[in-house]
């Protein structure tokens, strides 16, 4: 084993990598709670990806045969209901770790200088990850996907000139069909994974060349021993891999519970119109987004269409994505943690999430003149966040950093 270890070593320089990412990797030694979700991230992905390949073996990527290869997985697949299960599952724990690893990063300011570049990477991973979501909403051709399709790409249509082209351009045809099918069945499998893989490789490289962050928002590299390692920092391995096995054992009992006793969620995870076959003759009473989509959903109903043109809507959607990519050039304060900035970056950062969640809730049931009213409440709340972002971070006190972690 040595010898092959060292003939492998001589040409790939795998100790090296293991040394430069793991063992000699040091890490703040005081990350909390809110630092499992990258490792659960990473965890969710391969299971996604996993789970994917066996669906694929015995899935059917046409309009005639989506839906009764999805039956045939759940009924006659041996634990193909159980694969079926933990994908549907997955792809709902995947953005709800996600939305977890985003607001520990606005909390203690890991988008701040020198880090902007992993906060780039992070945000076109959850855009990637948000058309990889998508595209597999589609093939199990039940009604939600077909008619929850329909709606989403018929946002592109309301874009002025070119919207119409665009909107065919995507389906591939003039409705949804089976052409439509077919090519997102490709995106989904092939094209966005590879493109999502890169990413999270990118993602890891930027974040190990400038350091992780920490609650305190402290560069530990600043206070070193004589031979060179951070004071205020430990190996990743042994150390912080035991604790994240710690976190992936109690997010896997969560995990099955749901897999195993509320698959559907009451149908959050999967909508009860879905367990009927597409029918473009009837259209669900109520078409929604699955709830990850669900806060920007509301704020497209919240925007009032202009001319009978929806365009308003889909612009404030588009943005409500967009300016989470120039965050790190909206935050003027001097600190980076939220531990000691002043009370308005506190109460702005807890009204952003109270919004966030009530977006939530109203974009995955009915609207109701009060329900628009509180969504387009919500909505600018949800954009004063960021746009006044560089007001009160500058405005206010905040409390003096130490100059090591506290711990």
């Amino acid at each position: 084993m040595g010898k092959l270890n060292s003939w492998i070593n001589e040409r790939m320089s795998v100790n090296r990598v293991v040394e430069d990412h793991l063992t000699k990797y040091y890490a703040p030694k005081n990350f909390n709670f809110f630092y499992f979700f990258g490792s659960l991230a990473m965890l969710v992905l391969v299971n996604q990806i996993v789970t994917g390949i066996w669906l694929t073996m015995s899935y059917e990527p046409s309009a005639a045969g989506a839906f009764a290869s999805i039956e045939y997985i759940m009924r006659d697949v041996e634990y193909g209901w159980l694969l079926r299960y933990m994908h549907s599952t997955g792809a709902s724990a995947f953005f709800a770790v996600i939305y977890l690893h985003m607001l520990r990063g606005i909390m203690y300011g890991s988008y701040q200088k020198p880090r902007e570049l992993i906060w780039l990477f992070g945000m076109t991973i959850y855009l990637v990850l948000m058309g990889e979501a998508f595209m597999g909403y589609l093939l199990p051709w039940g009604q939600m996907s077909y008619w929850g399709a329909q709606v989403i790409i018929s946002l592109f249509g309301a874009i002025p000139f070119i919207g119409p082209d665009l909107a065919q351009w995507v389906r591939g045809d003039y409705l949804i069909s089976g052409i439509t099918l077919n090519r997102f069945f490709a995106l989904h499998v092939i094209a966005l994974p590879i493109v999502l893989l890169g990413l999270v490789v990118l993602h890891i490289i930027a974040l190990h060349e400038v350091g992780s962050n920490n609650p305190d928002g402290i560069d530990i590299k600043k206070h070193k021993d004589e031979n060179g390692k951070p004071l205020d920092g430990i190996a990743f391995h042994p150390y912080y891999t035991v604790k994240d096995i710690v976190g992936v054992v109690v997010f896997l009992f969560v995990f099955c519970v749901v897999v195993f006793f509320f698959p559907e969620m009451g149908g959050f995870f999967l909508e009860h119109p879905n367990f009927e076959v597409a029918n473009q003759l009837k259209t669900p009473d109520h078409i929604a987004p699955v709830w990850y989509f669900t806060p920007f959903y509301a704020i497209l109903r919240a925007v009032p269409a202009i001319g009978g043109s929806a365009f308003p809507g889909v612009l404030a959607m588009g943005a409500a994505i967009a300016v989470l990519f120039v965050l790190p050039w909206l935050d003027r304060s001097p600190v980076r943690s939220i531990r000691y900035k002043g009370w308005m970056s506190k109460v702005a950062l807890v009204v952003f999430c109270i919004s966030f969640v009530i977006l939530g809730i109203l974009g995955a049931i009915p609207g109701t003149d009060f329900r628009t009213l509180l969504s387009q409440i919500c909505t600018v709340l949800y954009f004063a966040f960021f746009l006044l972002m560089p007001f009160y971070t500058r405005m206010e006190k905040t409390k003096p950093v130490p100059e090591r972690v506290t711990g």
